[in-house]
């Protein structure tokens, strides 16, 4: 984690509480995996983003104890979401804290699910994501979105959820179409997700507790 300018970009990860997310992923992983999964998608996820060299800090915005100390122990700042309104405020939350001490930092919003997320390929995005005000990446179905990045003085402008890349294309941000970038782009949701994540390699904390049941 590189802190040597405050030109270098704060991320802001958005976490449900444990008992709530990824149920979409009971199916393959049944009801006691499925939480302790989705602390280790975002583990890895924020233990790849803080050693990406372009990231200054990370602020996760969770309102899980377990997840929030689990999260801090990597090195992240933890925020309560107060607003409790969604995904879309808890971001624009975690702006608000990156930038009160910071009025002019590059931030950029991130997936907690991207278990195979490479620090070299964030790295990419983050350098394409420098040449406009506001910019995205699409997911690996090109329907959602799973990086959305403001520049200084710019607002984020969050619309994550469902059909978001259309979204934001309508709001005026820049997508970001790179090669080479598939781990920044798989979130996962599914068994089948979590699958293709694994052909990309995941991170040790998913792999420590996938491998052993998915065989």
């Amino acid at each position: 984690m590189n802190t040597d300018t405050d030109d270098d970009w704060s991320l802001v990860v958005p976490l449900k509480p444990l008992a709530l997310a990824k149920s979409r992923l009971a199916a393959a992983a049944g009801a006691r995996l499925r939480p302790r999964l989705a602390l280790a998608f975002a583990e890895d996820t924020v233990d790849a983003v803080l050693n990406c060299a372009r990231v200054r800090d990370v602020v996760v915005v969770t309102d899980d104890p377990a997840a929030g100390a689990a999260l801090a122990a990597l090195g992240a700042r933890v925020v309560p979401d107060l607003p409790a309104e969604g995904l879309n405020a808890a971001l624009a939350h975690g702006v608000r804290a990156v930038r009160a001490g910071r009025p002019y930092a590059r931030v950029a919003a991130l997936n907690a699910d991207l278990p195979a997320l490479r620090p070299a390929e964030l790295t990419r995005v983050l350098d394409a994501a420098r040449n406009f005000p506001r910019a995205f990446l699409a997911d690996a179905a090109e329907i959602g979105t799973t990086f959305l990045s403001a520049g200084p003085g710019v607002e984020l402008e969050p619309a994550f959820g469902g059909a978001s890349r259309l979204r934001h294309l309508s709001s005026g941000a820049v997508e970001i179409r790179l090669a080479g970038v598939d781990s920044v782009r798989r979130d996962v949701d599914t068994g089948a997700d979590l699958e293709e994540a694994r052909a990309l390699g995941l991170g040790p904390r998913t792999a420590a507790r996938w491998l052993p049941v998915a065989g």
